[in-house]
């Protein structure tokens, strides 16, 4: 068989190190601080390395494969090179969301599909400085577009309802994301037996009242939640790449392999601070997954992780996209996706579930270079 070889670079990132054959992850764990406080300030360099290997292959086989598109004051998107037997592979940016994948084909011949992605990008710890206010500087137009319901998170109906009873009382955006923040903590749990990160489903949660779930669907109810209050707010999708700085074994990547890492963050946009950072998912991934027991919010192992993740989050992961309801560019199922986090794949036979190891096998592995 011939290989075929593909090679691309994207924007270059000024300042990398490129140091070759740096083994695991670069450790930066204190286990005695549990103050968690995080601050900007210092860059962090990461390489993440997606592989996909398709078991069974039926005809022409597709796959798309999520790059770091979101480029901030928190994170520099840098290179992306990859390699592999596909008979094309390119990048592809949904102009909707500035969402970028790979997308690679392969041939109905091709008997072993493989590609390798390595993305390499910087990030920092983010926080807002409360004392200060610093106004954004983005249009009506811009912050309207926040503020859109989509297939999963509507903002009409039971959503707006409960967004009202919520904020009942609010003045502004700070004490209605405030309010809004405290009613997720304080009502969703993480249910372990979710599977990925959920599915965010916000008005069959409001309608069950189940509000258990996992980051995609404990983040998307707050946003929803906000978007239905008239605040301008957003989901990240991403993965963690390393381990918490401040002993949090529930916030961090905690191995080189990251393949089940994937998780998303929120952000939300204040009047008088721009862009801030919110994280609910997580305040209740340390509340049941820190120790072999759950944890109240007022645990002291809780609390801090409560109250700075209400305008900050650790520089110890990357941010994809913010897309939803994703149509896969040249896919031949039409079904959208709620977002995109994981590796995606169809074959003539369909698409593959990405949470099915035993039929569409991937592995993501991360490490720090050092500057």
């Amino acid at each position: 068989m011939t290989r075929r070889r593909f090679l691309t670079t994207a924007t270059k990132l000024s300042g990398l190190a490129a140091v070759a054959g740096m083994p695991g992850l670069i450790g930066r764990v204190r286990a005695e601080d549990k103050a968690f406080a995080p601050r900007p300030g210092i860059w962090h360099t990461y390489e993440l390395t997606t592989r996909i290997d398709i078991l069974f292959p039926d005809g022409v086989t597709r796959v798309w494969l999520p790059v770091p598109a979101v480029s901030s004051d928190y994170q520099q998107v840098g290179d992306n090179r990859w390699t592999g037997n596909a008979t094309t592979a390119k990048v592809i940016t949904d102009p909707k969301y500035s969402t970028g994948m790979l997308y690679v084909e392969f041939a109905k011949e091709q008997k072993d599909p493989q590609v390798e992605l390595i993305s390499r990008f910087r990030t920092q710890d983010r926080a807002v400085d409360w004392s200060k206010k610093t106004p954004g500087r983005e249009d009506a137009a811009a912050l309207a577009f926040w503020t859109q319901p989509t297939e999963l998170m509507p903002t009409d109906g039971i959503v707006r309802d409960t967004a009202r009873d919520i904020t009942k009382g609010a003045s502004g955006d700070l004490d209605k994301t405030r309010a809004v923040y405290d009613w997720i903590v304080a009502n969703a749990y993480r249910e372990p037996k979710v599977r990925g990160c959920g599915v965010g489903d916000v008005r069959t949660m409001l309608e069950t009242k189940n509000f258990g779930g996992k980051c995609a669907d404990i983040n998307a109810l707050f946003v929803a939640l906000l978007r239905s209050s008239g605040v301008p707010g957003r989901d990240i999708y991403g993965i963690r790449v390393a381990p918490s700085a401040f002993g949090y074994k529930a916030l961090g990547a905690n191995s080189p392999n990251v393949t089940r890492a994937q998780h998303c963050r929120a952000e939300v946009y204040l009047r008088d601070y721009g862009w801030v950072a919110m994280d609910p998912a997580d305040v209740a991934k340390v509340a049941r997954e820190e120790t072999s027991e759950s944890l109240k919010i007022d645990h002291p192992t809780v609390k801090p992780v409560r109250a700075r993740l209400f305008g900050s989050w650790e520089g110890n992961w990357i941010g994809y996209n913010m897309a939803h309801d994703v149509a896969l560019p040249s896919g031949t199922v039409k079904s959208k996706l709620g977002f995109l986090m994981y590796p995606q794949a169809e074959t003539d036979a369909g698409r593959l579930d990405s949470l099915d190891p035993d039929n569409f096998r991937y592995t993501i592995t991360a490490r720090e270079i050092p500057a």
